[in-house]
């Protein structure tokens, strides 16, 4: 836990409870877990004694409540327990295709929308007797509708609006696709963490045989709009950085979007550097499997998928076929949304466990402190990829 002095020398702004949807039920548990026994490590015996601290100290910090449905699909919320004066952190998922509900007979798979919907709901139950209300919406609801080509709505903007106007005070998300459209509710807290050190973290807790270095290791972008991720891990790193152009098919439209004709590369000769591949989104896994397929052709050694939103919304056939054939070696993707339980049994799946970062981010707000110590990702991975050096070094000699 990152400066927990300054923890201990604040007053929460009221006393904390989480609310973790249906959709982030997972998450919300081990975040809660995290949480308790951050507060049970405060060894401020003022925090224990102080009045103005009832309620710090708890065994659970999760709200009971409930979202039932009625047999033609509408719903409500429901809470039952009170949480006058409480800051409440409300954490969802807007992607988890694995919760359903009876319709009419039928059964649906809840969409964004109807995970959107049920956010509403339980803010609008909060409303009036909380504190203060957090949204915790790693990713951005419509993140991808974020701006107007042509006659197009601009659903992420309006969310946040609406969001606002509900009484949100604050709203954290993770690798927004454009976090300008916070613009949208420029008064409001909008935080937007991105993932680099877990992705790090992860990768060289797996593999013990990468050698950080500029001689070894090169940072690739697939496209022109991941550009600023790969720059930013890559002079974390100390390595080097290149990326693809996906020159595309504009006369056409497949499934909403214009067709890639090539991926065409941009950067300085790969051959036989191990490389990682960073991007925010995993969806159909298309584009970064060609992307893959087209480094180990440019004879690349190992090939790395760092993705903060593994969606695979096509199914895991497509990088099960990569995989065997060697275009790729390891993907790495939080926990952030819903992933297939099938992956975990994948040998080339890494997680990238995020609910202890969440925990921290939920105890600073809570107490009303900077984010900056949570923030500072290229520190911690100096530091990490530092001790792994030493180790590698150690191993060499041995």
């Amino acid at each position: 836990m990152p400066d927990l002095h300054k923890l201990e020398n604040a007053m929460p702004v009221a006393p904390l409870k989480i609310i973790a949807m249906p959709s982030a039920a997972d998450m919300g548990r081990r975040i809660n877990n995290y949480m308790v026994e951050f507060r049970r490590s405060i060894r401020n015996d003022m925090v224990k004694k102080d009045p103005a601290f009832h309620g710090y100290i708890e065994d659970n910090y999760l709200l009971d409540f409930s979202v039932p449905r009625f047999g033609s699909g509408e719903a409500k919320a429901i809470i039952n327990e009170t949480i006058r004066g409480k800051d409440v952190f409300i954490i969802t998922d807007v992607c988890n295709h694995s919760i359903t509900y009876n319709m009419n007979g039928y059964t649906n798979h809840m969409s964004p929308d109807d995970h959107y919907q049920d956010l509403k709901r339980v803010i609008a139950v909060c409303n009036g007797t909380a504190s203060r209300i957090n949204v915790i919406m790693p990713f951005l609801y419509e993140g991808r509708q974020h701006k107007r080509n042509g006659r197009e709505s601009l659903d992420c903007a309006y969310a946040l609006e609406e969001l606002r106007d509900m009484g949100v005070a604050n709203f954290i998300t993770f690798d927004a696709h454009d976090p300008r459209v916070q613009n949208s509710a420029p008064l409001n807290g909008f935080d937007n963490f991105m993932p680099p050190y877990q992705f790090i973290k992860g990768l060289l807790n797996s593999d013990t045989e990468l050698l950080v270095d500029k001689e070894h290791l090169i940072v690739i972008s697939p496209d022109e709009g991941a550009l600023d991720r790969a720059i930013y891990f890559a002079s974390v790193l100390g390595v080097d950085t290149g990326m693809f152009y996906k020159r595309r098919d504009y006369s056409t439209i497949v499934n909403g979007k214009n067709p890639i004709v090539a991926h065409e590369f941009l950067g300085d000769n790969i051959e036989g550097r191990d490389v990682i591949i960073i991007d925010d989104m995993i969806s159909s896994g298309g584009s970064m499997l060609d992307t893959a397929r087209q480094l180990k052709k440019m004879k690349a050694g190992r090939v790395f998928i760092c993705c903060t939103f593994g969606l695979f919304t096509d199914g895991l056939k497509a990088f099960d076929d990569a995989y065997s054939r060697g275009d790729f070696d390891k993907v790495v993707t939080t926990n952030l949304t819903y992933l297939p339980p099938e992956i975990y049994n994948r040998p080339y799946f890494i997680e990238a466990d995020m609910s202890k970062f969440i925990s921290s981010i939920i105890d600073f707000i809570n107490h009303d402190v900077s984010l900056s110590g949570t923030m500072a990702t290229a520190e911690k991975i100096h530091s990490f990829v530092e001790a792994y050096n030493k180790r590698m070094a150690l191993d060499i000699y041995k």
